[in-house]
């Protein structure tokens, strides 16, 4: 007669193709190591470009901010003596750009070398902000050009007219503009003939004139006057050789726009640097998430293998059989069956399913 042995197995852990479920192998989570790299690369690559135009940054926005200074504090520039409120607020409007931009481009500088993108939200909203305010700037400086140009023909009326009696910045200020640009009076030289010293003399023609009108000059003494004609020359009037005949209004027309230009061309350059600058830092705070998201991945599935480890080592399974006389086996602490019965033990490379016969 035959003998059926019934062999119960119990586990203590899930089956393996549950784990692999759950968990991912290793060979699974290959292709994300490559992926990291790569975008590792990129985001080094990013970094180098975004600190790079981060510095022309900073360096333009210097400028700016140098431009905004010599407008209000220049001694040589004629800018500094207009009253015009227009120009005044354009001044401050550039000096308030050139600090915003130097302290925009250092928190850009910071938040990406950390890799911080709370500093990149920062940042580009402060980008924002000084777009807006240079196209502001720009807008008030073009249409208030002529504005601009006729408060600085006034100023230059109004020295001529002071000339001897005004400071001497002013007057410093004039000899340099007829030096420089060989030209003498706004319009034309008669122009001098307004001035409060020379309708003391009560002259009809322009016969002396500020010795920086003449090519060249010889003073016997300490005066800012000259003539050409020798019956003028005394203590207070200089001899003055080849008076200029051209006006100083194109010069200084011509001096004006080019200031305007320079200014207009640094804001634009700013203004492309600085949407090329929101780019980079969007892409930068979309690379920084997607590391961190990675990077996460990876802890999670370090963890998890780490976990299979220890549970493939504690797991344990057992395997009794019902004796044919109708003993029960007894089980040690090891949970083994106690070796003075008559246990059989069946060693399988795969464990049986929870119910199995045997044919003995």
């Amino acid at each position: 007669m035959r003998k059926w042995t019934l062999i119960l197995e119990t586990e203590h852990r899930t089956s393996t193709h549950d784990c692999e479920e759950e968990h991912p192998s290793p060979s699974s989570a290959a292709p994300h190591q490559p992926n990291a790299m790569k975008l590792e690369v990129k985001i080094e690559l990013l970094k180098f470009f975004f600190t790079f135009l981060n510095t022309l940054f900073l360096v333009l926005g210097l400028s700016v901010g140098g431009c905004a200074i010599w407008i209000l504090l220049g001694s040589g520039s004629f800018l500094n003596v207009l009253s015009s409120d227009e120009l005044q607020v354009v001044a401050m409007g550039l000096l308030l750009i050139g600090a915003v931009v130097i302290l925009v481009s250092l928190v850009g500088c910071i938040g990406s070398s950390s890799e911080n993108r709370f500093m990149l939200v920062v940042y580009g909203s402060f980008l924002i902000v000084l777009v807006l305010g240079q196209l502001f700037v720009m807008l008030l400086l073009l249409i208030n050009r002529g504005k601009i140009n006729q408060a600085l023909t006034e100023t230059v009326h109004k020295i001529i007219s002071d000339y001897g009696n005004s400071s001497d910045i002013e007057e410093r200020m004039m000899d340099a503009m007829q030096k420089t640009g060989r030209c003498c009076g706004l319009t034309r030289a008669s122009d001098w003939l307004e001035n409060s010293f020379l309708q003391t003399l009560n002259l009809s023609t322009v016969d002396v004139l500020p010795c920086s009108c003449y090519a060249s000059y010889n003073l016997t003494f300490n005066s800012s006057w000259c003539s050409e004609n020798p019956e003028f020359h005394s203590a207070s009037v200089g001899e003055g050789v080849h008076a200029f005949n051209e006006s100083c209004s194109g010069k200084l027309s011509f001096w004006l726009q080019e200031n305007i230009l320079t200014i207009i061309s640094m804001d634009v350059i700013l203004l492309l640097l600085q949407m090329i600058d929101v780019a980079m830092a969007a892409a930068l705070y979309q690379m920084f998430g997607k590391k961190a998201t990675l990077k996460r991945n990876n802890q999670l599935f370090d963890e998890s293998q780490d976990s299979d480890a220890d549970s493939e080592d504690d797991g344990q399974h057992t395997y009794a059989y019902i004796h044919p006389d109708g003993e029960e086996p007894e089980l040690n602490q090891t949970n083994h069956v106690n070796p003075n019965q008559q246990a059989r033990f069946v060693h399988r490379a795969e464990p049986p399913g929870p119910w199995a016969f045997r044919d003995q």
